[in-house]
């Protein structure tokens, strides 16, 4: 046994004393969808410092609990808050929780996150159902030895979004008249945002809205054999043309614009899910 396989299984038999919920679904409740913590019922709070082998979340408005409850009639874990690359965790340690959700019983990935929106059709407080993305972190948290037991040496990512999933959330919008777009997310480091020139470059390779997370963990989700849908909320405009100093505060308020809306539709998922 792997000394990683190791820790995963005592970080999921710890959460097992913790909670009976059995979950089949997994949240990753980003900026812009924190508040649907609030409406898991009958649900267990275990906070990430208590967990074995979970780091803490440092990020701004990321509380840090592991919640296990109910949501739309079914059983779910979600992640009040996720890890980054530029907090100075390595991927190992910011993919971790999605091997111990894999082994908690999920079999659907459902990540949210903020994003600046370089697509010219976009404005703030738009909702983006991510078709595809664009690894820029210049790591991979699949490098190092593979065990088998987790997943494959060489994971296929022809369809790390699922094409099902995607289907599903848009016909829940047309159905609720909400607005979604598709499109490209690319990942990058951070914690600086980007430059005029980074903007034009990210626009030019195809990439419709540009964040720090989400590629990691969807890696892994691939390679854990999990069913992901990535929902993606324009908290700011990237338009280099136009571009204007950034204010955390105004991604922040971004995200809370879009948030009722994205909250509606991730309850729809899961309840058709």
């Amino acid at each position: 046994m792997s000394a990683l396989l190791t820790k995963i299984k005592e970080a999921k038999e710890f959460i097992q004393n913790k909670s009976k919920i059995k979950p089949r679904i997994g949240i990753i409740l980003g900026t812009g969808l924190g508040g649907l913590a609030e409406e898991i019922e009958d649900r267990d709070v275990i906070p990430y410092c208590n967990i074995p082998h979970f780091p803490i979340s440092t990020a701004p408005g990321h509380k840090g609990n592991l919640i296990l409850g109910r949501l739309s009639d079914k059983q779910i874990v979600a992640m009040q808050g996720r890890f980054h690359f530029y907090e100075g965790y390595s991927l190992d340690e910011i993919t971790f929780p999605i091997r111990v959700m894999k082994f908690l019983g999920i079999k659907f990935l459902i990540e949210s996150n903020a994003a600046g929106g370089m697509n010219p059709d976009f404005k703030i407080g738009d909702l983006m159902v991510i078709t595809d993305h664009i690894n820029l972190t210049g790591n991979n948290p699949l490098i190092g030895p593979n065990d088998e037991q987790l997943g494959p040496r060489f994971p296929d990512m022809s369809e790390p979004y699922n094409k099902r999933l995607i289907e599903l959330i848009r016909k829940i919008a047309l159905e609720e008249g909400i607005e979604l777009h598709r499109g490209v997310y690319v990942g990058v480091t951070g914690p600086n945002f980007e430059t005029r020139a980074e903007y034009k470059f990210l626009r030019l390779i195809g990439a419709d809205a540009v964040g720090m997370s989400t590629v990691p963990e969807v890696i892994v989700a691939q390679h854990s054999n999990l069913r992901v849908l990535g929902i993606t909320c324009i908290s700011d405009e990237c338009f280099p043309d136009t571009l204007k100093p950034v204010d955390f505060r105004k991604v922040i308020q971004g995200a809370k614009k879009a948030e009722p809306k994205m909250k509606k539709l991730v309850k729809r998922v899961i309840e058709k899910i």
